[in-house]
């Protein structure tokens, strides 16, 4: 996989149309979750993009700190449903991390997680911070990198 890294203004029409699709098919098809994705954050990030084939099929958004939460944080993982059995997420993260060192010089990074995922992200370096909440329907937890 390819990854890239570009601002809003930076996207094509075409690669902002893959981003919201891809976004639409895991997280509101997918998780059966009824929500409003376009939020107006997209145009403070830098959106990291995995590329197969020429085809978004991994994405995070990563924010400076004080744009999501108080310190840097990175959100909207998403990798393609058919793509996971490779472990892209893992790759993805991985990027996105080493981008918000680069990008914003931080190394502190909070994202609220899907409780599902809390293993996931722990491989990451990430700890749990606070309690169990609903976010969207669907249980999330604090999650801090530092």
């Amino acid at each position: 996989m390819e990854f890239q890294i570009k601002q809003f203004s930076e996207l094509s029409i075409f690669e902002l149309y893959q981003i919201l699709q891809l976004r639409s098919e895991v997280f509101v098809v997918e998780q059966d979750c009824v929500y409003q994705d376009i939020d107006f954050k997209d145009q403070k990030a830098f959106h990291v993009l995995g590329y197969k084939n020429e085809k978004i099929i991994a994405y995070t958004r990563i924010f400076k700190p004080g744009d999501y939460f108080e310190n840097a944080s990175i959100g909207r993982v998403v990798v393609k449903e058919s793509e996971r059995k490779f472990r892209y997420g893992h790759e993805l993260m991985k990027v996105s991390i080493e981008a918000i060192k680069s990008k914003y010089h931080q190394d502190k990074i909070t994202i609220s997680a899907q409780l599902y995922l809390k293993k996931f992200y722990e491989s990451h370096g990430f700890i749990q911070i606070g309690e169990t909440y609903l976010e969207d329907g669907i249980p999330h937890i604090r999650m801090d990198r530092n």
